[in-house]
C-alpha cells in the first residue's frame, strides 16, 4: 500500500516537530519546510499527497505559497494551521484555494482527522463517467468541474466550486448552514462565523448577477437553495 506524503510548512520548529512525529506515528511520510523558499522547492520536486501550511513564514507567506501550490497540483489539498483568527484571513485563504482552516492552538485529534478526510480519494485508474449537474441552465461538469450558464463559461475557484457542487447535488432543497460547513469545509463553524454567508454572495455574483432568473435563494433563519425556476421548493 502506498504511504501518503505530507508537506508541513511551519517556521515554528517545535511544531512542525511535533506534527512530523503525530503523522509519521499513524502511517504517513512527512516533510518538514520552515520557510515559504523551501516549501515552494519542496513542492516542485515532490509528489505529495496533502499540505499543512502556516501563513506567517520567511521568503514566500502561507498566501502567496497555496497560489503557487494551486497553481502546480490543483487537487492537492491545503490545510492552513495557523494563529491568525481574523474572518479576512480566513476568507482570504479559502479564496486562494485552501481546503481547510486551523486555528492554534489545537488539538492534533482533530488535525489527524481532517488529514483522514482529506485523503480519502478514488483510486486514480478508475475510469470516470461523464457527470453532469444541472439547474435550469446552470451546468457542472463535475470530473472537469468546468461551469457553463447559457452555453458562457463561469471561473469559479475551488471553494466557489465545491459550495456550488453541493447546491446543485441538492437542488430544490434548502441546506441549512451547518449543512454546509460540514460538507463542504469538514467544518462545523461557529455561530457568529459569516464565511458561508461570503461565499454564498461571491457565487451569486458569478451565477446569478446579470441574468432575469436568479438560481440562488436565501430563506432567512433556514440556509440556502439552488433551484429551476419552476421547482417547488423543499426541506433536505
Amino acid at each position: 500500500m502506498k504511504t501518503e506524503k505530507i508537506l508541513i510548512v511551519d517556521d515554528e520548529k517545535k511544531i512542525a516537530d511535533i506534527l512530523q512525529l503525530g503523522l509519521s506515528e499513524n502511517g504517513y511520510e512527512a516533510d518538514v519546510a520552515n520557510n515559504g523558499t523551501v516549501a515552494y522547492n519542496h513542492f516542485r520536486t515532490n509528489q505529495y499527497s496533502l499540505v499543512i501550511l502556516d501563513i506567517n513564514l520567511p521568503g514566500i507567506n502561507g498566501f502567496d505559497l497555496c497560489k503557487l501550490f494551486r497553481n502546480l497540483s490543483p487537487d492537492v489539498p491545503i490545510i492552513f494551521l495557523t494563529s491568525q483568527i481574523n474572518l479576512d484571513d480566513k476568507v482570504k485563504g479559502y479564496e486562494l484555494g485552501a481546503d481547510d482552516y486551523i486555528v492554534k492552538p489545537f488539538e492534533f485529534k482533530e488535525l489527524l482527522l481532517k488529514v483522514k478526510v482529506f485523503l480519502k480519494r478514488p483510486l486514480l485508474d478508475q475510469p470516470k463517467e461523464k457527470q453532469i449537474l444541472k439547474a435550469a441552465d446552470l451546468v457542472m461538469d463535475i470530473n472537469t468541474k468546468e461551469v457553463t450558464r447559457k452555453n458562457k463559461p463561469i471561473d469559479l475557484t475551488s471553494k466557489e466550486l465545491s459550495l456550488l457542487e453541493y447546491l446543485l447535488i441538492h437542488k430544490n432543497k434548502i441546506v441549512s448552514r451547518r449543512d454546509i460547513a460540514l460538507h463542504v469545509w469538514q467544518n462545523d463553524f461557529e455561530s457568529n462565523t459569516n464565511v458561508i454567508d461570503v461565499y454564498v454572495n461571491y457565487l451569486r455574483n458569478k451565477v446569478d448577477k446579470g441574468y432575469d432568473v436568479k438560481l440562488i435563494h436565501t430563506f432567512v433563519g433556514r440556509g440556502y437553495i439552488l433551484k429551476d425556476a419552476e421547482s417547488h421548493v423543499s426541506s433536505s
